[in-house]
């Protein structure tokens, strides 16, 4: 099949399986915000604008704001429960993932209209921006990041994400006049994600590619793959080189903390003899709204598919794409 047309079919497939389990409506299709051009492309204007606005108004780059926007929710656009209304998990609730006793403290009124709201992006961005300088930024910023989320992995992710952030913005001129969108009345809080596109979708188009074929322990291609080997190959199809084994994988990539991986990312597993939490046998590819494309067994049908990752043997992810850069 055509390299083009297995791309489109990822797209599809991805958009597909996020709107059949968020159950997306009519209306957040039409009250999706405008997205920003240029090197913050993934940022909506209207999310862009309020980064810029906290940033200003309390001392901290638009860049770190944007950046835990990005890692907590997509800015706004996830599904995932705790986003829109309620809470996760672990108690967090709103595009910046506050909990609510944190909140309480430190919640902003930020369109000032009366209410100190955790879902509205205007009051939860400033929100975060107060947080993060009680918390010492920007003097202090790997500690207040880290008093946000307690993960180092957390901290370098956010941190990652806000370097990709400014390098663009530097390296394009007129990146700092971006207007935002004109009101519509709508909240930048709903739609699902995006299908992932460029590089990610490339990576994924290759290893959907591969259904069908066989798994055979060692494996690498073209023919017949093994876990590691089919992920090793979809990143070589783009120019990137990634270990062969598993074992070599889970360290190599940027830990990704549970519940923030997105489509390209890895997925590893307590799976197979001689493993462990800190050595896992299994790795599948993220392609979106919890599912992974994996080669499997010799005895699974299809051997390799696609499949739910969010199961008891699931030990975290990782992110490759922090760390990498094409081949020559």
């Amino acid at each position: 099949m055509p390299v083009i047309a297995v791309v489109a079919g990822i797209a599809l497939l991805v958009a597909v399986l996020v709107g059949a389990i968020a159950g997306m409506s009519t209306r957040d299709e039409e009250c999706q915000p405008a997205t920003a051009t240029g090197p913050v492309s993934d940022i909506p204007r209207g999310y862009l604008a309020l980064y810029r606005k906290a940033g200003a108004e309390h001392g901290l780059p638009w860049t770190i704001l944007a950046a835990i926007g990005s890692a907590e929710s997509d800015h706004g656009r996830s599904r995932e429960p705790g986003v829109r209304s309620g809470e996760n998990h672990a108690g967090a609730g709103g595009p910046m993932q506050f909990v609510s006793g944190t909140w309480a403290a430190f919640g902003v009124d930020g369109d000032r209209d009366g209410r100190k709201d955790r879902y509205s992006p205007a009051d939860a961005i400033p929100g975060a921006a107060r947080y993060l300088r009680h918390n010492g930024a920007p003097a202090k910023m790997r500690a207040a990041l880290f008093a946000y989320n307690h993960s180092a992995a957390y901290v370098n992710d956010v941190l990652a994400r806000a370097r990709r952030y400014e390098s663009a913005v530097r390296s394009t001129p007129g990146a700092n006049t971006l207007q935002p969108a004109q009101a519509s009345g709508c909240k930048p809080m709903v739609g699902a994600h995006a299908a992932p596109s460029g590089t990610v979708a490339k990576i994924i188009a290759f290893a959907m590619a591969q259904r069908g074929k066989r798994y055979v322990f060692g494996a690498s291609g073209p023919d017949a793959w093994d876990c590691s080997g089919l992920v090793q190959g979809a990143y070589r199809a783009v120019g990137y080189a990634i270990p062969r084994t598993t074992f070599e994988q889970w360290p190599f990539g940027v830990q990704v903390p549970k519940g923030r991986e997105q489509p390209g990312d890895l997925v590893f597993f307590n799976s197979g003899p001689g493993t462990s939490s800190s050595r896992p046998g299994h790795v599948g590819l993220v392609i979106g709204a919890g599912k992974m494309v994996a080669a499997r067994c010799s005895t699974c049908r299809p051997n390799i598919g696609v499949e739910s990752y969010r199961r008891g043997d699931w030990i975290g992810s990782t992110r490759p794409l922090l760390k990498l850069r094409p081949r020559r």
